[in-house]
């Protein structure tokens, strides 16, 4: 919890921060900062905070300068370390610290998320072969869902249901992720298609290294994106339980991951050939109608 008498920022040391959360955002958010545009400043500036704090989780887990696991795991723990450090109001020297404990502090954003968010990036520093659908819900509760589960602090909400509904908004993103991602993540080690679901389907592992896009890998791919689009369905109402200024980012973030699932349907799942995205001038289109909602 934020200390009882919250630190003084200064208005040039938060709003260089806040800038440079901004940078960041802007050049690497993607899907995300698409749907940032449609808040007001304030929100906007918040969402690039948390995303920078969630930026640099994945870039400590995945940097190719740290030499080995075991130097990877003690920045991820100094991180951890940082972190509590800034949630109690003393932000040190990194950039994001300053705007990202404003946020927090703003939006009364419960501090185990972002604990659960560096527990989700650990859990990818080995190979692993997700076994069950139990096992992969819980990795994308901790790696995508917590990340709705802040943001709707700043969209703002009155119902706890909608807390459920967005984590279960979070599983339909991550879903979709690891759909596009099949052959890339298996290359890495990480296959997060469940064990029970690639014999079910008579997928061995090494053909999602291969390429081999046969009938039995599009009916598993089939399969999956089905799960997905049930949790679209089920977090839609949703967009109704946050407040009025902000459903037109939200709309606009699941229209542009909707568009992704369905990318993947018209390309018959061929993602083990091809990395499939949205289109630039895709997601254009879509700010422009959620603009005009």
């Amino acid at each position: 919890m934020p200390p009882a008498t919250a630190p003084i920022l200064s208005a040039s040391s938060l709003a260089k921060s806040y800038r440079h959360c901004r940078e960041i955002a802007r050049k690497r958010a993607k899907n995300f900062y698409y749907s940032f545009l449609l808040l007001d400043r304030q929100q906007r500036d918040s969402m690039c905070a948390i995303y920078a704090f969630m930026r640099e989780c994945d870039d400590l887990s995945d940097d190719p300068s740290v030499p080995n696991k075991k130097a990877i795991r003690a920045a991820i723990a100094q991180w951890r370390f940082q972190l509590d450090h800034a949630l109690a109001g003393q932000v040190g020297d990194h950039p994001i610290w300053p705007a990202f404990y404003d946020t927090v502090l703003r939006y009364k954003i419960p501090h185990r998320f972002f604990h659960e968010m560096i527990d989700g990036i650990s859990s990818d520093l080995e190979p692993r072969e997700i076994q069950t659908y139990d096992e992969l819900y819980g990795y994308c509760y901790q790696v995508a869902s917590v990340v709705g589960l802040t943001i709707i602090h700043i969209f703002g909400f009155k119902s706890a249901r909608a807390l459920l509904l967005a984590e279960r908004c979070g599983i339909a993103f991550q879903l979709t992720n690891i759909l596009r991602d099949v052959r890339e993540d298996a290359e890495l080690g990480r296959v997060y298609l469940p064990r029970e679901d690639l014999d079910r389907f008579a997928v061995p592992v090494a053909q999602l290294r291969s390429g081999k896009e046969d009938d039995n890998f599009r009916s598993l791919m089939r399969f999956e994106a089905q799960r997905a689009r049930a949790y679209y369905e089920e977090s839609a109402p949703l967009l109704d339980l946050i407040d009025a200024k902000s459903r037109r980012s939200l709309w606009a973030l699941r229209e542009i991951y909707l568009r992704l699932l369905a990318r993947l349907q018209n390309a018959d799942y061929s993602v083990l050939t091809s990395r499939l995205n949205v289109p630039t001038r895709t997601k254009m289109g879509i700010l422009l109608r959620a603009f005009f909602r």
